[in-house]
């Protein structure tokens, strides 16, 4: 897989961590969800560069000492869409206020 793409979204405001997501030139998805520290030492710079390093850990088949390994479908690939519905919802409070409020045009026709 050529990794052609990168986004990295933050959970809950970035302060529970980050979901770094990996595009191939496929259309494959790779999605690795990192959980914040106490020190909150993770940020949107260092996400990718620690899911690289997580994902050789697990391409060598060593999880870290006292960590576990699962595998689930995103909630994309699984057409989950109540997960879905959450994340957008989180990435809109997490992106609220936005600097341009909302335009609304409303029209009246005369009968």
């Amino acid at each position: 897989m050529q990794v052609v793409g990168t986004q990295v979204t933050p959970i809950g405001g970035g302060k529970a961590g980050f979901t770094v997501e990996f595009v191939g030139d496929g259309g494959e998805v790779v999605s690795v969800q990192l959980k914040n520290d106490a020190e909150r030492s993770l940020n949107r710079q260092n996400a990718i560069e620690k899911a690289k390093e997580l994902m050789g850990q697990i391409a060598s088949s060593t999880a870290p000492e006292g960590e576990t390994m699962s595998v689930r479908l995103s909630a994309r690939a699984s057409h989950d869409r109540l997960t879905l519905e959450e994340q957008l919802d989180e990435g809109l409070e997490d992106t609220f206020p936005a600097s341009d409020p909302v335009s609304v045009t409303g029209t009246t026709i005369k009968h």
